[in-house]
């Protein structure tokens, strides 16, 4: 038998990659052919809707025992929508919490990945509702992304990593543009015993500047291939976080070209990732 990997790789969504998909794969099938290649994903719809709970329970049965969802909350609760009454957040997190019960009866829920927005920024009160998020989902994993570069600009960096480690989550480490406030640099540090989540956006400075304004902003973001040495130079770096925690999950976001799934595989390969428990693999035929 195989040695399960400490570390874990996967890419954001699942319907975007066609070099995993032979021709003629309906779309309702494509969940269960990705987890014959990949043993987690990132869900990324719950970001923009309550999904029911059927969609979840058809989600556990097209996947293995063994794979695993990093979930996104709903925009409503990251801070994406801004105008928003308290009472109508609370109402959002428990619908949000009611949904995806069907992963975690399941067992397949990894994490949830708060992903705040660019503007949330290192003061008191956002401090005060990252806190408040942790606590509300205190009986999952819950890991934190942050996108303003004030959380880790010299004064705070310590602060924000032991401030995310009192509070019991996981420090998102992210690869992506360093672009001005609205990105964060790498920080390779790890803040759980039990799991570090590792996303790789591309590495587009100018569409990550100006994608805002765009009606295909998505497009342009993400659009991004790793080449071989980025890789490589990230290799050490991922030894080194799986040494200090349980688990790695690597979560590539390049998708907006069809890289992300091709970077994954790369990645795979460079650290000797082989993992058990994926679904039978479809008859390739190239």
């Amino acid at each position: 038998m195989k040695h399960q990997p400490k570390i874990e790789i996967g890419v954001c969504g699942w319907g975007d990659h066609d070099e995993l998909y032979m021709h003629g794969v309906r779309s309702q099938d494509k969940l269960s052919v990705y987890a014959s290649h990949f043993p987690i994903v990132e869900l990324d719809s719950s970001f923009y809707a309550i999904l029911p709970q059927k969609n979840y329970a058809k989600w556990v049965k097209d996947t293995p025992d063994a794979f695993r969802f990093i979930v996104k909350p709903h925009q409503a609760m990251t801070g994406h929508q801004r105008q928003i009454e308290r009472d109508e957040r609370l109402t959002i997190f428990n619908q949000f919490s009611e949904s995806i019960s069907p992963l975690i009866e399941a067992g397949k829920l990894e994490t949830l990945l708060f992903q705040f927005p660019p503007w949330f920024d290192c003061k008191r009160e956002n401090v005060q509702y990252v806190k408040y998020c942790v606590e509300y989902f205190n009986a999952f994993t819950v890991s934190v992304e942050f996108r303003h570069q004030s959380w880790f600009e010299p004064a705070y960096y310590d602060k924000t990593l032991a401030f995310i480690k009192e509070i019991g989550a996981v420090h998102v480490i992210c690869d992506e543009p360093q672009a001005g406030s609205g990105s964060v640099p790498i920080v390779p540090e790890v803040t759980h015993e039990k799991l570090s989540l590792v996303r790789f956006h591309g590495r587009n400075i100018s569409g990550w500047r100006d994608a805002g304004g765009r009606a295909n902003w998505r497009d342009v973001r993400y659009l991004y291939h790793y080449s071989e040495e980025e890789l490589q130079e990230w290799k050490p770096r991922l030894i080194q976080v799986s040494e200090q925690t349980e688990k790695v999950c690597v979560l590539f976001n390049n998708n907006s070209g069809g890289d992300a799934a091709g970077n994954a595989k790369r990645m795979m390969e460079l650290l000797g990732v082989d993992p058990d428990g994926l679904n039978p693999r479809q008859l390739e035929l190239f």
